[in-house]
């Protein structure tokens, strides 16, 4: 397959792609108009990207809003009673089937690489077991990856040592954490130290849900980040939300920062789901609720945005378009000057690749996978302001997903 007329970013001029065996086997500068073969596409001077990747959600909770109850307080602790109480119900098929709706939801929107908080504060390990089977059931719409999330905690919920270490042992690859909800302070850097030993001795990634909450005093971010430095392991280790920074002083920060910097973590902002979710203990002003994403980016730390939920108790709304996230996120952020808007889909591919060490598995770039999408726009610019979807979705080289622009058309009154 060919795919001519491309535009790439940060690149001059048209792009011609050419895919061989599911690699990218070669990308050169368009000197002149190609001829088109029956299986080539035309870009028609819209950007070509890598997919689109969703490195935080919770598959195993999607479409369960309203059940048994909804979240009418809108807070963070509410939404873990209500899914406590759906998570009583679950069975595996129950689980996979809602996962596999909205994982064809997520494809259809461009996003072929996903990592999953999935809930292992549960005996039966019910939804783990359902999530491995979709795991390999999906290969042909997305790499998944799996975290072992004790939504729970490890140290506050019984036997929760023993069961992140059987979901490891089950095929979990990501070691997740929730320390701020744990008891005390001494059990969340308990919690911190046990995930960080448990992933270096098994070779596992780390994604932890760390503070969040509006808390100025929930600081276990300092706690993961020096792990992270101390075991040479900032590479693996994400920390998803850290939205108590948004609340820290200054002064802390400034401090804060320089560990931050020398750990080499990664960092994944929810933004729809934490300004939802967070504030809602103020009166006003209200807080946004959201971590500093454009002071970690200016500070040259990885930073990406996900998802987080897809009407569940947390959040009663999505669609799997990541773009609306990006969206909202720059609103939310104060990131919609020139230079933002300039490389904001590095906060749905590059970035988020990197914080999934997703590598050579990744990218625009000869003996790398031929997985990549046609967008509707030919600049970052434009698809954010123009909101449009992809056109189509490329895997190992096959479209695995087309998609028509819509037809406005109006009546002849309209002049």
């Amino acid at each position: 397959m060919h795919i001519i007329n491309a535009r790439l970013r940060n690149h001059e001029g048209l792009h011609e792609l050419h895919l061989e065996n599911g690699l990218i086997a070669s990308i050169a500068r368009q000197t002149e108009a190609p001829s088109l073969g029956p299986q080539d596409l035309d870009a028609g001077g819209n950007l070509v990207v890598p997919p689109f990747v969703e490195p935080h959600i919770h598959l195993d909770a999607t479409l369960t809003a309203g059940e048994p109850r909804w979240n009418m307080s809108g807070t963070l602790f509410e939404g873990i009673e209500c899914w406590g109480e759906r998570k009583a119900t679950i069975t595996q098929e129950d689980t996979s089937t809602r996962a596999r709706k909205t994982i064809q939801a997520l494809a259809a929107h461009g996003i072929q690489h996903v990592r999953t908080h999935v809930d292992v504060t549960d005996p039966e390990l019910t939804a783990l077991k359902a999530m491995l089977e979709v795991r390999d059931q999906s290969r042909h719409l997305i790499d998944m990856q799996i975290v072992a999330f004790p939504q729970e905690g490890i140290e506050s919920y019984r036997n929760g040592r023993e069961l992140m270490e059987e979901a490891i042992r089950m095929g979990a690859d990501v070691v997740g954490g929730i320390p701020h909800f744990e008891y005390t302070r001494d059990q969340g850097v308990s919690s911190v130290k046990f995930l960080m030993d448990l992933a270096e001795r098994t070779g596992c990634l780390v994604d932890v849900h760390c503070d969040e909450t509006d808390d100025p005093h929930s600081r276990f971010l300092e706690v993961l980040a020096e792990e992270a430095r101390s075991r040479d392991m900032g590479a693996r280790v994400t920390a998803s939300h850290t939205t108590a920074m948004g609340s820290y002083d200054n002064a802390y920060c400034a401090k804060l920062f320089r560990l931050l910097g020398h750990s080499g973590i990664s960092f994944v902002s929810c933004p729809t789901e934490s300004i939802h979710l967070q504030g809602r203990f103020d009166t006003f002003p209200k807080r946004r609720g959201v971590t500093r994403v454009n002071e970690l980016l200016e500070a040259g730390m990885n930073v990406c945005f996900g998802q987080d939920s897809i009407v569940d108790p947390w959040y009663p709304l999505g669609n799997g378009n990541i773009l609306r996230v990006l969206e909202a996120g720059l609103h939310i952020c104060h990131m919609l000057g020139y230079r933002n808007l300039q490389s904001a889909l590095d906060l749905v591919t590059d970035n988020s690749a990197k914080a999934m060490n997703l590598g050579e598995r990744y990218g625009l770039e000869p003996g790398r996978p031929a997985n990549l999408l046609i967008l509707s726009a030919d600049s970052d610019y434009e698809v954010i302001r123009s909101q449009g979807l992809p056109l189509y979705s490329i895997r190992n080289g096959e479209v695995l997903m087309k998609r028509q622009m819509p037809v406005v058309e109006f009546g002849p009154q309209v002049g």
